[in-house]
């Protein structure tokens, strides 16, 4: 899979490829991540990339330019072209795992302001990382990057992904390990047994009733 990532702080992304299992699907070629620096198809002789909205209002927008070219220089036949936006759609599980069956992505890290409506042309899905806004879609775009990643094939064990939360609308079990007893706070026996089916059993009503205690909503759902 191929990610590309439109910024105009690409800097903020050098930890984030350079760690963990992000790092290791990149050497690995599981994925291919690429960050952009939007300023570069800037056609303004100081690279600009950004102006004052029409209408007033304060702060920065976005300029269409930069961001087309970019997009038209990148885009395939098979490139889906996401825009980090608190006004998408909100992300969940099921989105990441839609996302990470694609060939390739484009993601957009909008700033400042917002951006200029027309860019909104460019995309075939806005997302939401959540109900609260950021600085700018780098860290939304990193998070959508991290989660597909870690279900593309390869990547990490298919079981790790498989028990997460979310997955059928649940929360996932709780887990413990050693020591047995840490300040009088015991694991369940029933980890200890050995009986596999006992213990599949546990873990199915325990994360039922993580989830009808924490989000009762997911269970209304199902």
């Amino acid at each position: 899979m191929k990610i590309n990532i439109l910024t105009i702080f690409p800097e903020m992304f050098e930890g984030f490829l350079n760690t963990s299992i992000i790092k290791r699907a990149i050497q690995n070629k599981k994925v291919e991540i690429n960050i952009y620096d939007i300023r570069t198809y800037s056609t303004d002789p100081h690279k600009k990339v950004d102006d004052y909205g029409f209408g007033g209002g304060k702060g920065m927008v976005l300029m269409p330019q930069p961001i087309f070219d970019a997009v038209e220089s990148l885009k395939t036949k098979d490139a889906k072209v996401l825009l980090m936006t608190p006004q998408g759609r909100t992300y969940n599980q099921k989105k990441a795992y839609n996302l990470s069956k694609e060939k390739e992505l484009i993601i957009i890290c909008g700033h400042y302001e917002g951006f200029d409506e027309r860019i909104r042309s460019l995309a075939d899905e806005e997302i939401s990382i959540g109900d609260y806004v950021l600085t700018g879609g780098e860290l939304a775009s990193m998070v959508i990057t991290d989660s597909i990643t870690r279900l593309i094939d390869g990547v990490i064990e298919s079981e790790s992904h498989l028990n997460d939360s979310f997955n059928n609308n649940l929360l996932d079990y709780p887990v413990y390990t050693k020591p047995v007893d840490f300040r009088g706070m015991k694991v369940p026996s029933v980890l200890l047994s050995g009986h596999h089916s006992n213990i599949k059993k546990y873990r199915e009503e325990a994360s039922l009733k993580r989830t009808k205690e924490r989000r009762p909503d997911l269970v209304e759902e199902r």
